[in-house]
């Protein structure tokens, strides 16, 4: 499987993931209903969930994940 294809689905689960959770936080913690708790979650969750990509180097292509909550940019094996 190529590293673009991970990037991807780790980026789609992640978001699959957090999503579902900030659903559940924005219902339960504010006083918004109908459409505004999964917008609300979406945007949320745009600006702090974690970005995966795949970059080709001269080493080959690699991993590399950022997130609001890590320093930096990390490389995932």
């Amino acid at each position: 499987m190529s590293k673009k294809i991970k990037a991807f689905l780790f980026n789609l689960i992640s978001f699959v993931i957090l999503f579902v959770a900030f659903i559940y936080v924005v219902q339960e913690y504010t006083s918004l209903r109908g459409i505004w708790v999964p917008v609300t979650a979406f945007v949320v969750l745009t600006l702090v969930g974690p970005k995966f990509q795949a970059v080709q180097t001269k080493d080959g292509e690699k991993l590399f994940v950022k997130w609001l909550f890590i320093k930096g940019v990390k490389e995932i094996k």
